[in-house]
C-alpha cells in the first residue's frame, strides 16, 4: 500500500468514525423521542410521527441524502455544506429506526413492572427511569448492536454527496490505479470497524446479564 493511499484511507475512516459517533449521538435521544410520539394517545401527534416513521424506513437512504443536500437549495434559497447535510439525512433516517426498536422495548414490558413502581411509591418519571429503562436497554442491545453495523456500512453512502468517506477514497484508488487492492482494504476497515462494534454490544450484554 502506498504511503498516499494509506494517509488518504486514515483521514476517510476518521471521517467514517465521526458520521457514526454524529449520527449514534443525534439520533438515538431523538429517536426516543419519536418514540414516545408514535406511542402518544393523541392521533395529532402520533400519526404524523407515524408517517414521518413510514417515509423514513420506505425511501432509500441514499434518496434521502441527495434531498437533504439538494432540496434545501430549491426550496429555500440555501443549502447544507455536504457532511452536515450528511449528518443530518443519516440523524433522521435512524432516528426512525431507533424509534421502532425503542417501542419493541418498551411495549415488551410487563403492566405489572408499572404497577409495582407505584407500590414502591416511585413517580411514573421514576419508575421508567429506575426499573423500566433498564430492562428496556437490556431487550433492546441485540437489534441496536445489528443497526450500528448497518450504521458502519451505510456510511458509505455518504460518497453519494461527495463526502470523503472510505468507500468513496477507495473507489477512486481503485479506479486511478487499475486495482481492486483499496477496495480490499476498504472492506477491511468496515469489517474491523464493525468487528468492534459487535464486540461493545456483546460486552454490554453480559454486562446487563442481572436483568434477565
Amino acid at each position: 500500500m502506498s504511503p498516499v493511499l494509506l494517509n488518504s484511507l486514515a483521514s476517510s475512516t476518521l471521517t467514517l468514525c465521526l458520521i457514526f459517533f454524529l449520527t449514534a449521538v443525534l439520533s438515538l435521544p431523538l429517536g426516543l423521542l419519536v418514540a414516545f410520539g408514535r406511542m402518544s394517545r393523541f392521533k395529532l401527534l402520533s400519526e404524523p410521527v407515524r408517517f414521518y416513521q413510514l417515509v423514513m424506513r420506505g425511501t432509500p437512504l441514499i434518496l434521502q441524502l441527495m434531498f437533504v443536500y439538494f432540496a434545501p437549495y430549491y426550496i429555500f434559497g440555501f443549502s447544507f455544506k455536504r457532511f452536515t447535510a450528511c449528518i443530518v439525512g443519516f440523524t433522521i433516517n435512524y432516528a426512525a429506526y431507533f424509534a421502532e426498536i425503542y417501542r419493541g422495548g418498551i411495549a415488551s414490558i410487563p403492566k405489572g413492572q408499572y404497577e409495582a413502581g407505584r407500590v414502591l411509591g416511585f413517580s411514573q418519571r421514576q419508575t421508567f427511569l429506575r426499573i423500566i429503562l433498564p430492562q428496556v436497554i437490556k431487550g433492546i442491545l441485540p437489534p441496536m448492536g445489528s443497526e450500528f453495523m448497518t450504521l458502519v456500512k451505510d456510511t458509505a453512502l455518504a460518497s453519494v454527496i461527495a463526502v470523503p468517506e472510505v468507500f468513496r477514497v477507495a473507489s477512486s484508488a481503485a479506479s486511478r490505479s487499475f486495482s481492486t487492492w483499496p477496495l480490499v482494504y476498504a472492506g477491511v476497515i468496515y469489517f474491523l470497524l464493525n468487528y468492534i462494534v459487535e464486540f461493545s454490544f456483546h460486552f454490554a450484554e453480559k454486562k446487563l446479564d442481572y436483568y434477565r
